[in-house]
């Protein structure tokens, strides 16, 4: 080895060892930093744990919550940087965030369910005051006491903070709707009370439409059980609708269907079973009620009774009679010691402990009995344990099979429970006053041969304890019937002591015990209450009779009528989901007005029909009921709104067919054959108005969507016979409704998008009382124009007041906004002089949009009612309905001027007409047309539509590539350059530049003429062609013909132009001529200029009659 190895070698060595000890040194270093960082790391994770349990505890709303985790995930982000040369802090890092996660999306999670079920509870509690709100408002005599009423009361501001409270939870959505039913019921109060005062009569019972009187329903449409033809059937109340009601549970229960309450039957006093109640909870310890007085006993009793809604009690009467009851049964209680249990408990407790339960069995329970009396005695505070009774009633069991019947658990509770009493004061028998003196009476009829017989004969069957008890019974039975039919009389009381009798007699010479003397049966006096039970105010009581009548009540029929009651409320709430009838309620909207049309024009005419559907109230009550109203219009008049009002005011069902669900395909009111859900739905709903047979108005809307076939089958029923055939539960049934108070009401568009009628048959219109309510009725111009006013004022945010004041103010501010006077303006509302101002501002612009939406409702049924072969210009289709004036009202402001509400009425048409598609353009210029605004290129534009249109129209049918259809167009093409040159004229006429407006019109005739000949060229090689080829048919077919033993036959070429093809070239060629010989006429006295044309015209038209002779001779 060389010394350069040497040195490398030492080297190398020195190097590892250099490695070795950076190695260790690292190790240690890593070592101690490791643990100062888990030192570190533990302080920084306690630190965060105590972080996060805090703000748990202080996030009370999950926004509080995201921001404490938001806050924590920063401080874990920073100690996964501090952290990130430890893979096992950050692995724990992890861990943690993903618990911290976990926690707070808990906690978040319990507070939002939290929020929502307060929410939740928040909108009951809304829900339920403005019920009361909506009862006490009706209650109110007029409209000022309405709205001081919903200004100062207590409940009003209740809801209010209701609202409030979910605005803080951030429910704004259940907040708005709690504001919005609270404004309705303000509203709808209001309304309803004005309707009271104008409209209803005497005691409110009726209702005036015109001049005719009307009966009200009060009763609202709810769905109840009712026991019918020895059944339970759903019942809609008000009509005559009744639907048997199937389940096994009913029939379980059929003898409390007429049972009301459940603390009440016809064996049961409603006092008595508080009573019982009551007893039940005081019997361990009913000394502090005994030491109450009189006054005392009767509000423990009311406050009991308060809570227990259900059971109909009332204050006064329920209360002191059950304090009655109650002070006599703990009295009896305490007075009768063991003689409380029953005489027959008594009797077979002592006979199955004395007779049949083994000595040795007795003895071991006497004794474990007996210490546990030592130690009641030494600690009174003792309270004895289930364990003793138990233990008697498995020996009672096992011993008295046969006797006792296991499925009884009641007396055998009360058998050991009484045996373990007995015992505790020793075995000798207690035995009641009434079974004593019966037996001695017994003793005393018998002779002393004849007791001493039955003596024997019962101790020789005690070996058999089983028989001797029976025997012992047979006895008692025997001596009772004998003194039954000797004394005449009924010892029914007796009767219940028969087993305690067997007893004694069984007992020998065994000493008894006799109990109290306090008679059982007493007879209570001074009860307020009403039942069979009580007569004279005097209601007999039983200690016995009452507590096995009252236990057999709760053990047996009061689980029975939970059970009937949660069957009952199941069915109605499965036919509720069926028949969905809170659909037939009629509400009325809450922008409904009943307007001076309403009230003078369409009320009457409904209460006319109305008095023939239903017959109206007093000796001129019609009996011969038949006919139908029919109402039409365009689309937003309210014809739906005003009969929903109708019904509502009237109190009738109301049941609403939606026609387009119905549709063109179904023809039956069978709802199996209808084609879709939507239709079975809809049919279904009209057999359901039919079987509710009364206080119901069947509404068919839309009916233009309906097939006539179908409206046929209401034609029996508009008549007098009140007959229609339908369909209830898959069975076909005729519905006979003569005399029932049942309203047909249909309600359709006439117009539909294309303009075409739509169909109804004559015998159903003939029957019906028909009404536009798109157009003015009658006489009626005034008020159908102010009803397009009265009808937005609660659309508008500047008229709400107005539109809460009477109509009278109404009226009176319109009138003074059309004369501009406020010398007469008299309010009875109170209004600052700003909103008079900005009332009467708003309404002069209302009434400048109400005109041209008139007028534009006049042109949209003009042009809807004509024929589209009579059109001269296309279908106007923008209306002018409430629908649309409300629409623009939204948006009328008083500073508003008349550039802004022009352009205003403009852009609202502008987006209805961008719904009509192709006829977007047309409308619109028709629309400004109506308006006066159209500018030259706009009506320029809207002559060549119109024009246009009309030559569309005339050449409609004309289809097709043979020779006719191609002359009729090019006859259709010459008139149109005849027509431009017309008007090309007629502008030259005018003009300075006529020598170059006559230069161009010769141009065009030159080639007019050109045309002209061409045509003839075609109209005459038409003509040969077809004498052509008719003769070489005919040459055809006689030739084949000539081969036959035929008659000689001559064949007469004939070939026609058809009539309608003469008469259509006469009339366009007459009608160019027409127009242009007046212009020509003129033309020649200004300008000699155009001889020329003249001529040029002349030769035109002389090569018109040439052709046209021609065609004539081809005739």
């Amino acid at each position: 080895m060389t010394q350069r190895t040497a040195i490398v070698d030492q080297t190398g060595d020195l190097l590892a060892e250099l490695n070795r000890v950076r190695s260790g040194l690292k190790a240690r270093v890593r070592d101690l930093l490791s643990g100062e960082m888990e030192a570190e790391f533990a302080s920084q994770t306690k630190l965060l744990d105590q972080a996060a349990a805090g703000a748990l505890d202080t996030a009370d709303t999950p926004e509080r919550v995201d921001e404490s985790l938001t806050r924590l995930m920063l401080q874990l982000e920073e100690l996964e940087g501090r952290f990130a040369e430890f893979d096992e802090l950050l692995l724990r890092l992890t861990e943690k965030r993903e618990s911290l996660y976990e926690a707070f999306e808990a906690r978040r999670q319990h507070l939002v369910e939290a929020r929502s079920r307060r929410a939740e509870s928040l909108a009951a509690a809304a829900t339920r005051i403005l019920e009361g709100i909506n009862s006490r408002a009706l209650r109110l005599a007029d409209a000022e006491a309405m709205r001081a009423y919903f200004a100062s009361d207590p409940m009003v501001d209740k809801v209010r903070q209701i609202a409030d409270q979910l605005q803080t939870l951030g429910d704004t959505v259940r907040m708005d709707d709690v504001l919005s039913k609270l404004k309705s019921v303000a509203d709808d109060s209001l309304r309803q009370v004005r309707d009271r005062n104008e409209l209803f009569t005497g005691d409110e019972g009726q209702i005036k439409l015109g001049r005719h009187h009307f009966s009200v329903n009060r009763q609202s449409v709810e769905l109840t059980c009712v026991a019918r033809d020895g059944a339970l059937q759903l019942h809609l109340t008000g009509t005559q609708f009744y639907q048997p009601l199937h389940d096994p549970a009913l029939d379980q229960s059929r003898d409390l269907w007429q049972q009301i309450l459940p603390s009440e039957s016809p064996e049961i006093y409603r006092a008595e079973f508080l009573a019982r109640t009551l007893y039940d909870g005081l019997r361990q310890n009913s000394q502090p009620f005994v030491k109450l007085d009189h006054e005392g006993r009767i509000d423990f009793v009311r406050s009991a009774m308060q809570p227990r809604h259900d059971e109909g009690y009332s204050r006064g009467v329920h209360d002191r009679d059950a304090e009655l009851i109650l002070s006599k049964l703990l009295e009896l209680d305490h007075q009768l010691g063991l003689l409380r249990y029953p005489p027959h408990v008594r009797g077979l407790a002592w006979f199955v402990w004395q007779r049949l339960v083994p000595h040795a069995s007795r003895e071991a329970l006497l004794r474990w009995v007996s210490g546990y009396r030592v130690v009641a005695g030494l600690l009174p505070n003792t309270t004895a344990s289930e364990a003793y009774v138990q233990r008697l009633r498995r020996l009672l069991v096992r011993y008295g099979k046969g006797l006792l019947r296991a499925s009884d658990a009641s007396t055998t509770n009360d058998l050991a429970n009484y045996l373990f009493e007995q015992l505790l004061q020793g075995e000798q028998f207690v035995a009641s006053s009434p079974a004593s003196h019966t037996l001695r009476r017994m003793q005393e009829r018998l002779s002393n041969e004849h007791w001493q017989e039955l003596q024997q004969a019962l101790q020789d069957n005690l070996a058999q304890p089983r028989a001797a008890w029976t025997l012992a019974q047979d006895a008692v039975d025997g001596y009772l019937r004998s003194v039954r039919s000797d004394e005449k009389t009924e010892l029914d009381p007796l009767s219940g002591y028969r087993q305690e009798i067997a007893a004694l007699l069984l007992c020998g010479d065994e000493p008894i015990q006799l109990g109290s003397e306090v008679p059982v049966a007493q007879r209570l006096q001074g009860l307020a209450g009403d039942h069979p039970r009580i007569a004279g105010k005097s209601l007999p009581f039983h200690y016995h009779e009452f507590m096995q009548r009252t236990s057999e009540y709760q053990s047996h029929v009061l689980p029975r009528y939970a059970a009937l009651r949660q069957t009952k409320h199941r069915l109605l709430v499965r036919g509720e989901q069926k028949l969905r009838t809170s659909e037939f309620k009629p509400k009325v909207l809450t922008s409904f007005v009943r307007n001076k049309l309403i009230d003078e024009v369409y009320l009457p005419l409904i209460g006319d029909n109305l008095a023939k559907q239903i017959g109206a109230s007093g000796d001129g009550k019609r009996s011969d009921r038949m006919g139908l109203l029919l109402l039409v219009s365009p689309p937003g008049y309210g014809k739906t709104t005003l009969m929903e009002y109708v019904a509502n005011r009237l109190g009738l069902v109301f049941v609403k067919v939606n026609g387009p669900a119905l549709g063109h395909q179904v023809t039956s009111l069978d709802p199996s054959e209808a084609t879709n859900a939507s239709a079975r739905e809809e049919v279904g709903r009209i057999n359901m108005a039919l079987e509710m047979g009364d206080n119901v108005m069947l509404y068919l809307d839309d009916i233009q969507h309906c097939n006539s076939e179908l409206l046929q089958k209401f034609i029996p029923l508009c008549d007098a016979t009140r007959r229609i055939e339908g369909v209830w539960e898959g069975q076909p049934k005729t519905y006979d409704l003569r005399g029932r108070k049942v309203v047909v009401v249909m309600a359709g568009n006439p117009y539909t998008e294309s303009g075409d009628r739509f169909q109804i048959p004559d015998m159903l219109s003939n029957r019906a009382d028909v009404y536009n309510l798109g157009e003015i009725i009658g006489e009626s111009t005034e008020a159908f124009e102010l009803s397009y006013i009265e009808n937005c004022l609660t659309s508008n945010q500047y008229l709400q007041p107005l539109a809460r004041a009477s109509s009278h103010d109404q009226r009176a501010l319109i009138r003074a906004a059309e004369t501009g006077s406020l010398e007469t303006l008299e309010l009875e509302i109170a209004m600052s002089p700003d909103q008079v101002s900005e009332c009467l501002a708003v309404i002069a612009k209302l009434l400048k949009v109400r005109d041209i939406v008139l007028r534009v409702n006049r042109n949209y049924i003009r042009s809807a009612a004509q024929v589209d072969a009579y059109r001269t210009e296309p279908p106007f289709k923008l209306q002018g309905s409430y629908r649309n004036m409300n629409r623009i009202a939204e948006r009328v402001v008083p500073v508003m001027n008349h550039a802004e509400l022009q352009s205003l009425i403009v852009s609202n048409y502008e987006q209805d007409a961008q719904t009509l598609t192709r006829d977007g353009e047309s409308n619109l210029l028709k629309f400004k047309e109506l308006m006066g605004t159209l500018t030259a290129a706009e009506n320029e534009r809207w002559e060549n539509i119109k024009y246009a249109f009309v030559e569309s129209v005339r050449m409609q049918g004309i289809e097709g590539e043979d020779n006719a259809a191609k002359v009729l167009r090019t006859l259709a093409g010459l008139r149109d350059g005849l027509e431009s040159i017309r008007r090309t004229m007629a502008q030259a006429l005018a003009s300075d530049h006529s020598g170059q407006q006559v230069a161009a019109l010769q141009d065009g005739l030159a080639h007019l003429s050109s045309a002209m000949n061409g045509l003839s060229g075609q109209v005459s090689e038409a003509i040969h062609s077809g004498s052509r080829r008719l003769e070489d048919s005919a040459k055809q077919t006689a030739k084949q013909n000539s081969e036959r033993p035929l008659p000689e036959q001559k064949v007469l070429v004939q070939h026609s132009v058809p009539r309608v093809m003469t008469d259509l070239v006469r009339s366009q060629f007459q009608l160019l001529y027409d127009g242009l010989r007046p212009v020509l006429e003129a033309s020649a006295v200004n300008s000699t200029q155009l001889q020329n044309l003249r001529a040029s015209v002349d030769d035109c038209l002389k090569q018109y009659r040439e052709l046209q002779a021609e065609i004539e001779k081809s005739e």
